[in-house]
Formats: C-alpha cells, sequence, structure tokens
C-alpha cells in the first residue's frame, strides 16, 4: 500500500471544487487504499492555511478543523528529528518534504509537482491528485509505487 503526504494544495484545492480530483483523493483517505503521513509542524502549517483560505472564500473555520481532525485520526505521526532544510524553493514545501522523508513516504501528492523536483534525491515522487488517483485506479501496488526508491542521501 502505498504511503504518501499531502501537500496544502490538495486540501485547498478540494474545498474549491465539488468535482476535481483532489476532493476524490480526500474521499479515499481511511479507505485503505493508501496511508497518510502527518507530522505536527505539518498540521499546523494545514489549519494555517485552511484556515486563511476558507475565510477568503467565506466558509467557516470548523470545516477546515473538521477535515484536520480526520485526517489526524486516520493518519499515521511522524516525528521530525532531522531537518532537511534547505532543499525546496518554498519553506512550506521543506516542511511537506521533511514529513514525506520522517514517514518513509512513496509520494508526495500536490498541485505543484514542479516545487517538489527535489524530492526524487530521497526517493520520493511527487504526483498531481490525478495521477496519483490513475496510478491507484489502475491496480499498482507498493512494490510497483517503491520501484524507483533510492537511498536516502546522507547529512553534510
Amino acid at each position: 500500500m502505498p504511503r504518501v503526504v499531502l501537500d496544502t494544495s490538495v486540501l485547498v484545492a478540494a474545498f474549491h471544487s465539488r468535482r476535481g480530483a483532489s476532493l476524490r483523493l480526500l474521499s479515499r483517505i481511511g479507505t485503505g487504499a493508501f496511508e497518510i503521513a502527518i507530522s505536527v509542524p505539518l498540521v499546523f502549517e494545514y489549519e494555517d492555511v485552511l484556515t486563511r483560505d476558507l475565510s477568503e472564500i467565506g466558509r467557516p473555520r470548523e470545516e477546515a478543523s473538521a477535515v484536520i481532525d480526520y485526517l489526524c485520526s486516520v493518519a499515521t505521526r511522524h516525528e521530525i528529528f532531522f531537518l532537511w532544510r534547505p532543499v525546496l524553493r518554498d519553506p512550506g514545501d521543506d516542511l511537506v518534504l521533511e514529513t514525506a522523508v520522517a514517514g518513509g513516504c512513496d509520494v508526495i501528492i500536490t498541485h505543484n509537482v514542479r516545487d517538489y523536483d527535489r524530492a526524487r534525491r530521497f526517493g520520493i515522487r511527487a504526483l498531481s491528485p490525478g495521477a496519483f488517483l490513475n496510478e491507484l485506479e489502475g491496480g499498482n501496488d507498493r512494490s510497483e509505487f517503491t520501484s524507483a526508491r533510492v537511498s536516502t542521501p546522507q547529512a553534510r
């Protein structure tokens, strides 16, 4: 079963479109199709971004809290012991990458795939929600998700 971490862009997109791949992906969380990894700092990032975004579109903060609470209830929490920063251009993206490394994730799911190009150094692929769902629905098992894995680079 693939282990993934969600970029905040996926959560935001799920609130903006009832027909998009992001919402379809969120509806599959907790079904056993894949595992979600989170960390405390990433949960705080989710809360900050979702609360700000939902207030801009006139939706109540409780909606963000409900989604985050659900993610926390079904995801595997990982502690970040080593910061890999800076690796990516955006510090918020580094936070997602650190969680993916700590959680031994196969994939970072994001709408900003190019922003995670350096995640490959850690054996982690970046896929859009649609691409990830296509792989899931195509019958890929964990061995196919991890076939491109490489060893984690050593700290300098």
